[in-house]
């Protein structure tokens, strides 16, 4: 490679290294039928597991949990699609309220089918 030298530090020493995200099989049927309910299934895609990891596998080994995206494409914009870490990233806004919206609508509905009654 051009006679380069390089190092790598994957910072073992100093830092741990996030675990592998990892949906739990329940949460996720539960979120995915939520956005099937919500948005009509033909707005649900399901793609295949990617290999990312994020700060939330640490909350998803303590609590059952299910990590989704929330798809932003609008042709109108002339941008294209760039990762969410791009610096051409730029996120069309209307999509927050629906975001906030189903985020609100898998706890609520998970906090009713999961209530107990009081006697």
């Amino acid at each position: 490679m051009n006679r380069c030298i390089a190092t790598v530090d994957l910072m073992e020493e100093e830092r741990r290294p996030y675990q592998a995200t990892v949906n739990d099989e329940g949460m996720y049927d539960h979120a995915r039928a939520v956005a099937g309910a919500m948005l009509g299934e033909g707005n649900v895609k399901v793609t295949g597991p990617i290999m990312a990891a994020e700060d939330f596998s640490y909350c998803a080994q303590r609590f059952p949990g299910a990590f989704f995206m929330i798809g932003i494409h609008d042709e109108a914009m002339t941008t294209g699609v760039h990762p969410l870490h791009s610096p051409n990233f730029v996120i069309d806004e209307c999509v927050l309220p629906v975001g906030a919206v189903f985020h609100a609508a898998v706890a609520m509905e998970y906090l009713n089918k999961h209530a107990t009654t009081a006697m």
